[in-house]
């Protein structure tokens, strides 16, 4: 091998950063809300009657939070946080939690993908329940898989309220 082609002749492949929005996050991405940081350790994709939005599981340093994300007329951004209410099925048309009544919106059932730690629901179906209160500023989401009920309580956000880097 010349010298010339020892300096020259190899150069390594510059990666293309692809740019993100809410709408194409990935796992292993990293997002900064609140000025904390959170990596993307799952993904989950609601499918419903052509209908579909997202949730990423976001996991920082001190807790675990859900970026919720929907284009309907108007793209809509919510963060959620894992809340613990007993509930049994059938769900109620009304929910109190934390001193705030909350009112059923919207429910149906949704079909799943998952990716990362969302990997063990993929392709499952389960049952959702929107609620909001009163002003429509705080909202729980109610979700049945199989024999569990998970809960989460959130509030909107704006898109410009956080800033994601792609981890891949």
């Amino acid at each position: 091998m010349s010298l010339l082609k020892k300096l020259f002749g190899k150069k390594e492949q510059i990666k293309e950063v692809k740019s993100r929005s809410v709408l194409s996050i990935e796992v292993a991405d990293i997002v900064t809300y609140d000025l904390e940081d959170y990596e993307v350790v799952g993904k989950l994709i609601y499918q419903d009657h052509g209908f579909e939005w997202k949730a990423y599981q976001l996991q920082g340093p001190n807790k675990t939070i859900w970026l919720s994300v929907e284009m309907d007329d108007e793209l809509h951004v919510g963060i959620y946080e894992k809340v613990k209410l007993k509930l049994s099925e059938p769900i109620p048309k009304e929910i109190t939690y934390n001193n705030v009544k909350y009112f059923l919106d919207e429910s149906g059932s949704a079909n799943v993908r998952g990716e990362g730690r969302g990997s063990n629901v993929n392709n499952i179906k389960c049952m959702y329940y929107d609620y909001c209160d009163e002003d429509e500023e705080q909202y729980l989401s109610v979700e049945v898989w199989g024999s569990e009920i998970e809960a989460s309580a959130g509030y909107d956000i704006e898109e410009y309220e956080i800033k994601i880097i792609a981890g891949s």
